[in-house]
């Protein structure tokens, strides 16, 4: 297994058409989300994922600053079911917030969280900062870091 980080314009097309597999897979197939996967921000990002036996099974976005929130902001945040269970998403998280502050020199990430998986963010150093609300029919809460 090897960790990549890229952004957008790095990417072969294999790997982009991981990322949207794996994206479908986890949102559409299983939380059947049905809203737009494909918002345009992908073009401006960053992309961390977990590359194993030629698919993406771990993945998130790292959003650069002013384009979702004030701060810089992770998304799109996945493991596949057969990697669950893992510390797979802690690491990914510790990852990218490494990547944050060390390469893009930002000292703060905001992002919505599914209510399920707030305390992995907890466990990183996020705060809630809302209350709960809906996005795509699931209870999400804002979070966000600072350092």
């Amino acid at each position: 297994m090897q960790w990549i980080l890229k952004h957008y314009n790095e990417l072969t097309v294999d790997e982009f058409y991981e990322i949207a597999k794996s994206r479908f897979e986890v949102f559409t197939e299983e939380q059947k989300v049905y809203e737009q996967d494909f918002d345009d921000r992908d073009k401006d990002c960053y992309h961390l994922f977990l590359w194993d036996k030629e698919r993406v099974v771990a993945y998130c976005r790292i959003i650069k600053k002013g384009v979702a929130y004030e701060e810089v902001s992770i998304g799109r945040v996945l493991v596949v079911n057969d990697y669950r269970r893992r510390g797979l998403a802690e690491d990914m998280i510790k990852r990218a917030i490494e990547f944050v502050g060390k390469e893009m020199k930002e000292k703060a990430i905001t992002l919505s969280a599914q209510q399920y998986i707030v305390p992995l963010y907890r466990s990183v150093g996020f705060e809630k900062v809302s209350e709960v609300y809906m996005e795509a029919g699931i209870p999400h809460v804002k979070m966000k870091k600072k350092w």
